[in-house]
């Protein structure tokens, strides 16, 4: 079978693409530049992981050994000022290299619009991206899709949380501008089928799906699929950005990620060749409402696990590692703390917090939640636990109820209180020399604007709570503090 090199495995699509391709029995070699963000998927035991990075060309010797095709899926936001000329560095950096090496195809995923209109930087940047890929002389399938439709998407969560948020949205002159969306199943069917497809040299393809839609029509068929009602009012004062600000303040996603897509919406970006069509008859398209429903259904059958990922964290003092961030509609707080014990010790002891043992810090806050809770018709922390320190997958402890629990690995609370959302907390351990990581990871889905001033209202003692117990924990297990069977 062949060995297919993927690139941007840790991005949307690339971490979409991979178990697809192991699926299909592919032999798969990831680029990354640190593995540590890869542990925690599912696939990554079964592919081959090669530590790279594009921008230090010799770092890249021997990435392409025996590979047939190679997936560029590299694209950078953050970085405004310079994000292009990283682009093309890195493109040059691959594609020479590739060459070297003997690669013979490049599958690459780039943006769609009208060469001939003035582009964005953001655009620009895309288009001259595949060019760079090619010049090497490496044949390079060039895929062009503009909005891609499904949860964690870029540019599907500005719209979904735009208008998951804003009853009445102030919108600049872009939601005129026509695009073509494309459901995410779609974009991994051509990327896959056109491993085996004959398509001839340095080909592109625009590939975009059933319907030509402005961004206003975008999210009000959003807006309808989820039974909202939204109002939207043009005004032509917003520049690209203002517009980037606007965003900013209103979603998840920064300023500096915003701005180039957001200046990258003045440019149509509708199909003008029938070639998708022509090399990939069997692919079924589906509708942008279709797409929608497909991406919402995932948080309606709360598949928590698929709509996971990783994300860099900062340190914050030498032992503990804390991240704030927001990934698919998400709010999740990861705090990342060194113990000195082993793994089944700090498993015991997790399993036996909550119930009359209390919640090792600040335990009056939680009282006081529990009071909140049964005041409006909640469980409160009455129920307790059933066994004082065993859990078994779908007990209840107090306003929490088990939703997995691996021995020794990790364990996850599902949150049964009153919420303006659904709420989370996880507990995985990592094994270390003579030693283990604890991760706590504190996960939060708001419905709409209140679930959002609910948790930023109660952040700062969130912090301070969450915070607390992940060191509690520690200093009680390095205490032996912990029960004994």
């Amino acid at each position: 079978m062949k060995t297919i090199l993927v690139t941007g495995a840790t991005g949307y699509v690339g971490g979409r693409l991979i178990p697809k391709l192991v699926d299909l029995g592919y032999n798969v070699r990831v680029l990354v530049r640190n593995f540590e963000r890869l542990k925690n998927k599912s696939w990554y035991n079964k592919v081959e992981v090669f530590n790279g990075d594009v921008l230090i060309k010799k770092s890249l010797s021997g990435l392409f050994k025996n590979v047939d095709t190679a997936y560029y899926l590299i694209h950078s936001m953050e970085g405004y000022k310079d994000f292009s000329e990283t682009d093309l560095i890195a493109a040059k950096n691959f594609s020479e290299q590739s060459k070297v090496e003997g690669l013979k195809k490049i599958i690459y995923l780039g943006g769609l619009a009208d060469e001939t209109s003035n582009l964005s930087n953001h655009l620009k940047s895309r288009l001259e991206t595949g060019k760079v890929l090619s010049k090497s002389g490496v044949d390079v399938t060039e895929f062009r899709a503009n909005v891609i439709v499904g949860s964690g998407s870029l540019s599907f969560e500005m719209i979904r949380n735009l208008t998951e948020r804003i009853p009445i949205m102030i919108c600049p002159y872009w939601v005129y501008t026509k695009t073509q969306p494309i459901a995410i199943g779609n974009v991994l069917d051509y990327l896959i089928q056109s491993l085996d497809i004959k398509i001839p040299k340095n080909k592109v393809i625009e590939i975009g799906g059933k319907n030509v839609f402005t961004y206003g029509d975008m999210i009000k068929q959003y807006a309808q699929s989820r039974n909202l009602i939204r109002f939207l009012i043009p005004v032509p004062v917003l520049t690209p950005k203002l517009s980037s600000y606007w965003v900013h303040w209103t979603t998840p996603l920064s300023a500096n990620i915003t701005r180039p897509l957001v200046e990258g919406l003045k440019n149509e970006s509708i199909v003008k060749s029938n070639d998708a069509l022509k090399y990939f008859p069997d692919i079924k398209l589906l509708s942008y409402k279709e797409a929608v429903e497909l991406a919402i259904s995932r948080f309606n059958e709360k598949s928590v696990e698929t709509s996971w990922s990783d994300s860099l964290t900062s340190s914050k003092g030498n032992d503990s590692k804390v991240a704030a961030y927001i990934k698919e509609g998400m709010i999740i707080e990861t705090r990342r703390i060194n113990i000195n014990s082993n793994s089944s010790n700090v498993f015991e002891y997790i399993c036996s917090i909550g119930g009359e043992k209390g919640w090792l810090y600040a335990d009056f806050l939680w009282i006081v939640r529990g009071y909140i809770d049964l005041l409006f018709g909640g469980v409160g922390l009455r129920r307790g636990r059933r066994h004082p320190f065993k859990l078994k997958q779908g007990d209840a402890l107090d306003f929490w109820r088990v939703e997995k629990i691996t021995k020794n690995k990790l364990l996850r609370f599902k949150a049964e209180m009153k919420l303006p959302g659904q709420a989370w907390l996880e507990y995985k351990i990592l094994n270390k020399k003579n030693s283990c990581q604890l991760i706590q990871k504190a996960y939060f889905m708001p419905t709409g604007l209140l679930g959002l001033i609910y948790w930023y209202t109660l952040y700062p003692l969130h912090k301070i709570i969450f915070r607390g117990l992940v060191r509690a924990i520690k200093k009680s297990v390095e205490s032996h503090e912990f029960y004994k069977d």
